[in-house]
């Protein structure tokens, strides 16, 4: 009973020392977005726009910080609409125009980060969810689904007074329209087709608040 007694006692303190080391600082950040939609019908580019949010980085040790996220983000496509007859040039039917895709999301997420050496440079990696708050996919017939699933990764430097500068590539793992690939013809014969994901390069800053 006493061996269980001390036992208990020192696993109740390894516990409270354990957690006295860890340090939560609640913080902001936000930057531009880089984005783009995978196999999207029409030629694209990238569109940049810009997302902004909120975190709360949970550090155990000099090496290794979580960091729960909750962003919103402006994400979507430039699009370059055309119609064209190759067998009638001069058909005055013809048209091309640029326009935007446009998908914005509220992202919660949160990315683990590994300090080199325990200093400011670090990796980053971590999954996120994504739920939709708007689009203007009705100028193309359409409508996203509501949700996206994403996974996240990058490289950053922060400084002892709680800056933060941060690149990241976010690549989405949904169909916007929550297609599988696999399509059927006319005859009901299954094929595949290429899926439209999102992505997404940032580059921004955060700041860190210290909590005593």
């Amino acid at each position: 009973m006493k061996k269980l007694t001390v036992l208990t006692f020192v696993l109740f303190i390894g516990i409270v020392t354990s957690q006295a080391q860890v340090k939560v600082s609640p913080g902001f950040r936000g930057g531009l977005n880089v984005s783009d939609l995978t196999n999207m019908p029409g030629n694209t580019s990238a569109k940049s726009d810009f997302y902004i949010g909120a975190l709360v980085a949970i550090k155990f040790n000099k090496y290794f910080t979580l960091q729960p996220e909750l962003n919103y983000s402006r994400q979507g496509a430039d699009i370059r609409l055309s119609s064209l007859d190759f067998n009638n040039p001069g058909d005055p039917n013809f048209y091309s125009r640029s326009t935007k895709a446009e998908i914005n999301y509220l992202t919660l997420g949160a990315v683990g980060k590994f300090h080199f050496k325990g200093k400011g440079f670090h990796v980053l990696a971590g999954p996120s969810v994504d739920f939709k708050t708007d689009d203007n996919f009705d100028k193309f017939g359409t409508s996203p689904v509501g949700v996206d699933l994403s996974i996240v990764a990058g490289l950053g430097y922060s400084l002892p007074n709680g800056l933060t500068f941060e690149a990241r590539f976010k690549q989405g793992l949904i169909d916007i329209y929550g297609y599988d690939g696999i399509d059927y013809d006319n005859n009901n014969n299954s094929y595949y087709d290429d899926v439209i994901l999102n992505q997404v390069f940032q580059i921004g800053i955060s700041y860190t608040f210290k909590v005593k």
